[in-house]
C-alpha cells in the first residue's frame, strides 16, 4: 500500500488536501456550546472627574469605588489604572453571576 503512494505522490497530496478541507468544514459546523469559556467574564467601570488631575481622580473617585467593589463574591481579580479616566476591571467566575453582579454593583455604587 505504501508503494502505491510513493509511486503516485499526486494521489497522496489530493487525499491529504481533501482531509484538511473536510476537517475545516467540520470545525465550522461544531456548535459553539461545546467550546469552553476561555476568558472569564469581566465588568469594566470607568470613573471620570472632569478637570481633575490623575492623583485627584485616584483619591476621590477610584479609591472609594475600589473600596466598595473589593471583595465581591466569586471575583477572581481586579485591575485599576489611574489617569484622567480611571478604568476598573473585575473578572468573575461565571457568566450568569456576572449579569446579576453587574446590576447589584451599579446599585451599590450609586
Amino acid at each position: 500500500m505504501s508503494k502505491f503512494f510513493i509511486n503516485r505522490p499526486i494521489v497522496a497530496i489530493v487525499i491529504s488536501l481533501l482531509l484538511v478541507v473536510g476537517g475545516a468544514v467540520m470545525v465550522l459546523r461544531l456548535p459553539v456550546a461545546q467550546f469552553p469559556e476561555i476568558a472569564p467574564p469581566q465588568i469594566e467601570t470607568t470613573a471620570m472627574y472632569t478637570g481633575a488631575d490623575a492623583l485627584t481622580v485616584e483619591q476621590s473617585v477610584a479609591t472609594p469605588i475600589d473600596a466598595q467593589v473589593n471583595g465581591a463574591k466569586r471575583m477572581i481579580y481586579e485591575q485599576a489604572i489611574s489617569g484622567k479616566a480611571a478604568p476598573i476591571n473585575q473578572s468573575f467566575h461565571s457568566l450568569l453571576e456576572h449579569l446579576d453582579r453587574r446590576s447589584r454593583e451599579s446599585k451599590k455604587i450609586t
